[in-house]
């Protein structure tokens, strides 16, 4: 019997547990133009966490607005993806990881 309760309280307390937690997130890329929105999308493709739909690019102040889950996916490993796609992003440049940059 106690196994049982203890079985029961177990599977209610993960019913509680958090599965997605969707945040706002911008990322500066400085050197970003108009051009570079499909080498920067396709960069954040790989990522399931990251909403796709709510992708803002504002090229003037060279940000990029998105929402991503993250208890899927960190802010670290976007703006990595993004610096290996050749552009700095939120101060992660390209040579940091490895990549050549974009001109």
């Amino acid at each position: 019997m106690k196994q049982l309760i203890v079985v029961l309280l177990c599977l209610f307390a993960a019913a509680g547990c958090r599965r997605t937690d969707v945040r706002d997130f911008t990322i500066e890329i400085p050197s970003m133009t108009e051009a570079d929105q499909a080498a920067i999308t396709g960069a954040l493709a790989m990522y399931g966490g990251v909403v796709k739909s709510s992708y803002s690019f504002d090229h003037a102040a060279h940000t990029l607005k998105l929402k991503y889950d993250s208890m899927q996916v960190a802010k670290k490993n976007l703006e990595i993806a993004i610096a290996k796609a050749g552009f700095a992003a939120n101060g992660v440049t390209p040579e940091s990881v490895g990549a050549k940059p974009r001109k």
